[in-house]
């Protein structure tokens, strides 16, 4: 059988540098394939889809909202040729109901263990229009190293320099925060992996910058130091979301490589200015996570927010405006409370206001989000920043791990 694996594109948000990172969920899911299946992958923001006749199944992997206009798309050519076409991914499971409409087959949930029935079922002409494992996780012991063989590295660099490789070390997460699906697809149990099989992965990596994209690393002060000694072995260099605030944990995970973490910035309180501070003592860098438009911003706000940033020496900062994703709190609220202002799925990429502020009209806070970007990145612009964030790396001797005086 010849399978073909398309991630879709999806519009880049205006003000971001434009690098393709190698996509993650797709090499986890091709590695439950079936041995035996031939299978071809495609990356749209970097390749085209060859829409041909030779591929005996064709699979979309989803993982943006903003990627389903393209993704109906690329289905329904396929389907014209008679193809059977299957949706998998963050954003097929959230937007399921919509997704059927247009697929031959949606696929919930973790792809351990159930991909070996898809494919018979596909073979044998039987295939079944939904595979529903939303909430039947997979053991997190069956959770084997990413199939990256599939990926072509040519594809994921940024003026000369490889862009990291993204790994996981864990799956759900016991937060519920505000803009978060999370819980509703990986559910609110965190589930390490066992640490033979993340020593097994990292083996496996020729790549010596990784994001390891767990939604926070904060989650088990004594999994956390497990998992950072296993890490020193293998000298990567690596980003993550938060990291315990704790000395040792700090400590480990410097020695570990810790080379930056995106650190959501809320407000403007010593917490936060803190929180900043002590990474950076560690020798651990800093993004901030920058939503725009909550519930008590107004204008104001936004700009005492944009002056803190400056203040607190990020080394990079990524602004979005509050999206309404569907299945978190957020978008449950609003809903409530009639605010959304559009179903429109390609404007859900956290650029757009798509929902009606409550101290600011959509369009001022649309203003303030391009005018957030512009004035953090005035004297220095984001792609100067991102050079020697990945400079310091590059010209960092002795490996980190020694914590700076304060």
């Amino acid at each position: 059988m010849k399978f073909l694996l398309v991630f879709p594109s999806w519009p880049k948000l205006e003000h971001q540098t434009l690098f393709n990172l190698p996509p993650h969920g797709s090499v986890v899911m091709a590695a439950a394939i079936p041995a035996g299946v031939e299978v071809r992958f495609v990356d749209e923001n970097v390749q085209e889809t060859p829409f041909s006749d030779e591929w005996d199944f064709v699979g979309l992997s989803v993982m943006l909202t903003s990627q389903l206009p393209r993704a109906f798309e690329v289905c329904r050519r396929f389907r014209e040729m008679g193809k059977d076409v299957i949706f998998g991914g963050i954003a097929s499971m959230l937007h399921a109901e919509e997704v059927q409409k247009h697929a031959s087959s949606l696929f919930l949930g973790e792809a351990e263990g159930r991909l070996e029935a898809v494919f018979a079922d596909q073979a044998a002409g039987k295939l079944k229009p939904l595979y529903d494992f939303l909430t039947e996780h997979a053991p997190i012991e069956s959770v084997g190293p990413a199939r990256r063989s599939i990926l072509d590295p040519s594809c994921y660099a940024h003026k000369g320099v490889r862009m990291a490789d993204l790994f996981h070390a864990s799956r759900g997460c016991r937060f519920n925060c505000f803009p978060c699906c999370t819980p509703y697809l990986g559910g609110r149990k965190f589930r390490p992996r066992p640490m033979e099989r993340v020593a097994e992965e990292l083996s496996l990596i020729d790549n010596d910058r990784l994001f390891v994209v767990d939604n926070s690393l904060a989650q088990d002060k004594e999994w956390e130091k497990e998992l950072f000694r296993t890490m020193i072995p293998f000298k990567k260099h690596w980003c993550s979301h938060p990291i315990e605030d704790d000395d040792e944990v700090l400590a480990l995970a410097a020695e570990a490589g810790c080379w930056y973490v995106y650190q959501a910035v809320f407000d403007t309180s010593d917490y936060i200015r803190n929180r900043i501070k002590r990474y950076k003592s560690f020798g651990i860098g800093v993004e901030g996570t920058i939503i725009l438009g909550l519930d008590n911003h107004d204008e104001d706000a936004i700009k005492r927010l944009v002056d803190f940033l400056l203040e607190v020496d990020l080394d990079l900062a990524e602004f979005t405006v509050l999206t309404p994703f569907a299945h978190t709190p957020a978008r449950d609220q609003m809903e409530k409370e009639g605010r959304i202002l559009t179903n429109d799925l390609a404007l859900y990429n956290g650029g757009n206001v798509v929902y009606q502020p409550k101290l600011i009209s959509p369009s001022r806070l649309q203003e303030m989000y391009h005018w957030a970007w512009e004035t953090f990145y005035a004297d220095e612009s984001q792609t100067y920043k991102m050079y020697r964030l990945y400079k310091s790396i590059r010209d960092q001797t002795p490996r980190p791990g020694r914590r700076r005086p304060v």
